[in-house]
């Protein structure tokens, strides 16, 4: 079975799609126009990256990410472990990050999970070899398999932009994460898409208006 995987063209149909059936959407895509694909390279330190940005701002996930780039060069996973637990504080990580990222780094060169062969497995299976590794949750694979495997249909589960978002656009009270993963269900086979739309719309509004905070949950 080939896997779908989001492109370009398909996002742009999508966007109009979602467009045609709901009003609220809608509004995100006239306001604001296509999102970005938010694509990023599969691999071990995309998933260092991920993980970084659980429950604290991208900004400041992306500066301690930099910074452990800028020191390693290239982020792998038997380079991560020569960097100390000092230098990794330095650089910005929590000691609890710092543990889940060794934990990874030593699950890929065990072998005891490849995140090569992840591309060819569908999406539960995909979510359930990363959440068999400590410190990846439901939301840390579903960022990945949204935007480092571009799969089209994961609307990712506990993420408060998107929750707030929704919120703003709707009128509606706030949902919780089960609430709006029913609420996400209209959106088959598009979640993907409707997420870059909320999340687009979330950051256009932010930037426009700097009312909302980031951060997302393990």
């Amino acid at each position: 079975m080939k896997l779908k995987v989001l492109t370009p063209e398909k996002l742009l149909r999508a966007c109009r799609s979602l467009s045609a059936s709901d009003r609220h959407l809608a509004l995100a895509f006239d306001r604001y126009g296509l999102p970005p694909m938010w694509d990023r390279g599969p691999g071990f330190a995309t998933l260092v990256q991920i993980i970084l940005e659980q429950q604290v701002s991208l900004a400041s996930a992306k500066a301690c990410f930099d910074k452990l780039e800028t020191r390693l060069g290239r982020v792998t996973p038997s380079a991560f472990l020569t960097v100390n637990d000092i230098d990794l504080k330095k650089d910005g990580f929590s000691r609890q990050k710092t543990a889940y990222c060794r934990g990874l780094a030593s699950s890929v060169l065990e072998g005891s999970i490849d995140l090569d062969g992840l591309a060819c497995l569908p999406d539960d299976k995909v979510k359930d070899r990363l959440i068999a590794v400590k410190g990846i949750g439901h939301w840390t694979a579903d960022i990945y398999l949204l935007m480092a495997l571009l799969r089209p249909d994961v609307m990712p589960r506990g993420d408060i932009a998107l929750h707030s978002a929704w919120h703003r656009l709707s009128g509606e009270r706030k949902p919780s994460s089960d609430e709006f993963l029913e609420i996400a269900e209209q959106w088959r086979p598009h979640r993907s898409t409707a997420a870059r739309l909320l999340w687009h719309f979330y950051l256009s509004e932010k930037r426009t208006k700097g009312k909302i905070a980031e951060g997302a949950p393990l």
